[in-house]
C-alpha cells in the first residue's frame, strides 16, 4: 500500500476516485503525479496509489470492456478508416500500467498509414494477448481477402519489422 495517500488534497483525492471508478487510470495517475511531483514522487509511486485505489474501491469500478475482436466488428472499425486496407498487422506494445499488450491496426494504402483497431490485453484466465491477436488478425485478414503480419506472436518485441518495411525490401 502506497503511503502517498494521505499527502493528497481533499480535491485530488476525489478526482483520482473519481477516474479510478470509471476505469480511467492513466488519468488517476497523472493526477497523482501533477499533485505530488513536488514532493519527488516519480511515475512508479503514482502508479502504486492509484493501484491502492483500485483495490480499495475494486467493487465500483466500472471496468472498460475489452475491444471486441469479432469479425464483423473488426470489419466495420476497418470500413470506417479513410483508405483502402492493404494488410491486417498486429504489433507488440508496452507500458507501466498493462504490461505487454498487442494493437491490431489496419495497414492502409492510399492514404498511406494504418488504423487502429483493437488492443488485445493480457486478462486473467484467458489466452495470451499474442495468440488471442493472432487468430482475431487472421480471421479479419481472411474476411478482408488481405495478408495478416506477426512478426513475433509468441515474444513481445516492439521492435519486430512490420509489414510496410518487409514489403519495401532491403
Amino acid at each position: 500500500m502506497s503511503g502517498w495517500w494521505p499527502y493528497l488534497e481533499e480535491r485530488t483525492r476525489r478526482d483520482v476516485d473519481a477516474n479510478v471508478l470509471r476505469d480511467r487510470r492513466l488519468r488517476a495517475v497523472k493526477a497523482v503525479l501533477e499533485a505530488l511531483r513536488p514532493l519527488g514522487v516519480g511515475l512508479f509511486e503514482a502508479e502504486k496509489v492509484v493501484h491502492a485505489r483500485y483495490e480499495a474501491l475494486r467493487d465500483r469500478v466500472r471496468r472498460t470492456p475489452p475491444d471486441a475482436l469479432d469479425v464483423s466488428s473488426l470489419a466495420a472499425r476497418a470500413e470506417a478508416l479513410p483508405g483502402r486496407v492493404a494488410a491486417v498487422e498486429a504489433v507488440w506494445d508496452g507500458d507501466t500500467v498493462h504490461d505487454w499488450f498487442v494493437v491490431l491496426v489496419a495497414v492502409l494504402d492510399g492514404p498511406f498509414g494504418e488504423g487502429h483497431l483493437a488492443t488485445v490485453y493480457h486478462r486473467s484466465g484467458a489466452a495470451a494477448p499474442g495468440t488471442v491477436a493472432t487468430g482475431a488478425g487472421q480471421a479479419l485478414a481472411h474476411h478482408l481477402g488481405v495478408p495478416f503480419h506477426f512478426a513475433s506472436p509468441d515474444v513481445p518485441d516492439d521492435e519486430a519489422p512490420c509489414w510496410r518495411t518487409l514489403q519495401s525490401g532491403p
